[in-house]
């Protein structure tokens, strides 16, 4: 119906037949199709959104349960039209561990001082959906082209490649298991085909979670794994909330994560546009206020930050199903998922070696992920601006270059991400 807030879902008998068949956004599938599909999204996102929350502490369970609801909260916002699922975000991990000193291991003690620097950095990111609703998008796209992007991207992992090495540094067996589950994640990468190597990670994981508990809890190597704690856990039942503590160092370091998520946003709705041939920019400033809402109120209960997944993004690229209702079903499902303690007890159980594995293989995708905005927008690195900006980001993000101001610090992806929009600015006319 013309004008109406939210698409009809006009029905379609079938699914992709492999012939390029497209399931557009304002379409729907039989319910059976709709249900699997919404499986499929929920399977593509798990990894990712429960490690972001192990890495830093926070409870998994809650951080599977925000996502779910940020999810609905988007898809109301955006009215249906844009196609997204919205994840734990790798990009508080860093600074959330500066502001807390979370030593990499079970709950986080400060866990509400980071909460209050969540729901700034949703705050302020809101503020930015509104004024891109208000005037539009020239603007960011001016302040951050894909060099900037790129150059922040990639920095976020290798800020994070410290934290992942030394997590699994402590003793001989935890690295050389790390090392394992860096193996079967690229095995299933490479020698695997179709949705077994669209989850590369999570399988990956599995592998070495089996390798572990046959070399520990049947070989007598390394710290058994102990299932009691699976076995004593209820089927049902509420997550840990927790409430957030506003302290204003935490809250300005993590405030600006803000244009990092921006930057993701908008990278995903433009790819999703070229996949489905429709032009989403009219609702790229209501996805921004969604994605920002969405991050205060986990933040406010105690869950991460959240944002779009790319993992999503790619299951719509196998199956080029981009019907919106699908990401309902898989929110849903997420947040029947985030109200069962005995699933949580399972996320526990993943031993640090193997999470730090896996970290070591995500913070390395995350980092080559910024390269590849570069390739496919053709930056060029023989204009010295260009060459500047992202070498400088670079180094200013790996090396954790920090910036103090009385109370106030500024660590090294938000010295990164701020460095590259103003360096940019300052010497785009002069490239």
């Amino acid at each position: 119906m013309p004008g109406s807030y939210f698409p009809q879902w006009r029905l379609r008998s079938g699914t992709n037949d492999g012939q390029g068949t497209v399931i557009a956004a304002d379409e729907r599938l039989p319910a059976p199709q709709t249900l699997a599909m919404g499986v499929q999204h929920v399977v593509a996102m798990f990894g990712s959104t429960v490690l972001a929350p192990l890495l830093m502490g926070f409870d998994p369970n809650l951080a599977i349960l925000m996502s779910g609801v940020g999810t609905l909260l988007f898809f109301l916002l955006v009215g249906g039209r844009v196609p997204s699922y919205l994840g734990s975000s790798f990009s508080f991990i860093g600074l959330v561990i500066a502001v807390t000193g979370y030593a990499g291991s079970g709950p986080n003690a400060n866990l509400g001082v980071a909460l209050g620097g969540i729901i700034a950095c949703g705050a302020a990111y809101t503020v930015i959906g509104l004024i891109v609703s208000g005037v539009g998008t020239r603007w960011i796209e001016s302040l951050m082209p894909p060099v900037v992007t790129g150059s922040v991207v990639a920095v976020i992992g290798l800020n994070l490649a410290p934290i992942a090495v030394k997590g699994v540094s402590g003793n001989s067996f935890d690295s050389w298991m790390a090392l394992a589950t860096v193996l079967c994640v690229g095995f299933v990468a490479v020698f695997t085909r179709g949705m077994l190597q669209r989850l590369l990670i999570l399988v990956g994981l599995l592998l070495a979670y089996v390798i572990y508990a046959i070399l520990t809890n049947g070989a007598g190597l390394g710290k058994p794994i102990d299932f009691s704690v699976v076995a004593n856990a209820a089927w049902f039942g509420v997550p840990h909330f927790a409430t957030p503590v506003f302290q204003g160092s935490a809250m300005a370091l993590l405030a600006p994560v803000a244009i990092i998520l921006v930057a993701e946003n908008l990278g995903h709705i433009k790819a999703v546009s070229a996949m489905t041939g429709q032009n989403m920019d009219r609702y790229i400033g209501r996805a921004f206020i969604g994605d920002g809402l969405a991050t205060m109120l986990s933040g406010s209960v105690g869950g991460t930050g959240v944002t779009t997944y790319a993992e999503n993004i790619g299951v719509m690229a196998v199956t080029k199903i981009y019907s919106t209702l699908v990401f309902v079903v898989a929110a849903v499902i997420a947040i029947l998922l985030g109200f069962s303690p005995k699933f949580g007890a399972v996320i526990l159980t993943i031993p640090g070696a193997v999470l730090g594995g896996v970290s070591i293989v995500v913070f390395g995708l995350i980092t080559v992920s910024g390269a590849r905005i570069w390739v496919e927008n053709k930056v060029d690195f023989s204009n010295n601006t260009n060459l500047i900006v992202a070498a400088v980001t670079l180094v200013l993000g790996a090396g954790d270059f920090t910036l103090k101001l009385g109370g106030f610090a500024l660590g090294g992806i938000g010295t990164a991400t701020f460095g590259a929009i103003i360096l940019y600015a300052l010497l785009r006319r002069r490239g």
